[in-house]
């Protein structure tokens, strides 16, 4: 594990140093240690540089992976749940049929998804990028599978009893049961829409709707004629893996209370 371990955080790592160096170092002292430290300054420099474009492309990438991964979180555990609670005809090839889009890779949809979206004149729009986003099979396959572990019929069938709709039950009752599954199906979904690069590559044309991912690849693809690029790539690939280390963080907290409370319930 410590080997593993440190073959992972090995590049994080290098990454943070390269951040902090000047062009300069940046060829011509060890890769994995600082020289003249001057993160505040290559931060000011990739965050100004070309208008402020770097910022935008931030919210941007918040917006398709934070609404995303919410709405998907949303759609994949309730489809999950009612595959599971309720029986209904056809109910196995829905799941069986929603089991085999798992298996499908993204990469291989983008272009019927972009087939699709110019029939309606619909790409190189916010839309064309957030709407694949808020489809998750996998997501589905786990809030089936955890829903019919965690939730008791008997609960359901109480809650029925007291009068609460199937709609106040699944969110009061089923909801609070299912949170670790949630919760993983929102860090997947958000980390999948966040590192996206093969749809919005082929999606969108105007700059200023580029998630970061894209944004920080059309700078690299010029380095040879910008070599001042090379250092703000490097910055703004540190600057991105911000966020996701930030959702990981906040959510852990959250994630290890919902198994607590479901083992308790």
């Amino acid at each position: 594990m410590a080997v593993f371990t440190l073959y992972f955080l090995t590049p994080i790592w290098w990454l943070l140093v390269a951040s902090t160096k000047s062009r300069g170092d940046l060829t011509s002292t060890s890769g994995l240690w600082f020289s003249d430290i001057r993160l505040g300054e290559n931060l000011a420099g990739v965050w100004e540089y070309q208008g402020g474009i770097l910022p935008q492309w931030l919210l941007n990438s918040l917006v398709y992976a934070g609404g995303g991964a919410f709405v998907a979180t949303l759609l994949a555990g309730m489809c999950g749940y009612a595959i599971a609670k309720y029986r209904f005809p056809g109910r196995e090839v829905l799941f069986n049929v929603v089991l085999g889009g798992v298996l499908v890779p993204a990469t291989a949809l983008a272009l019927p998804l972009f087939l699709i979206f110019s029939t309606f004149d619909a790409t190189n729009t916010f839309w064309s990028v957030f709407l694949p986003s808020v489809v998750s099979p996998f997501g589905v396959y786990l809030s089936r599978i955890f829903a019919a572990a965690s939730v008791p019929d008997e609960l359901l069938e109480a809650a029925r009893l007291d009068g609460a709709s199937e709609v106040r039950t699944y969110f009061t009752v089923s909801v609070r049961l299912m949170f670790p599954a949630l919760v993983t199906i929102f860090l997947f979904q958000f980390v999948a829409i966040w590192n996206n690069f093969f749809l919005p590559l082929i999606m969108l044309r105007d700059s200023e709707l580029f998630p970061v991912t894209l944004g920080l690849y059309n700078w690299n693809s010029v380095v040879n004629q910008l070599p001042e690029l090379r250092l703000y790539v490097l910055v703004g690939a540190l600057v991105s893996i911000v966020p996701l280390i930030l959702v990981f963080l906040l959510l852990q907290r959250f994630w290890r209370g919902g198994l607590g409370t479901g083992s308790i319930k």
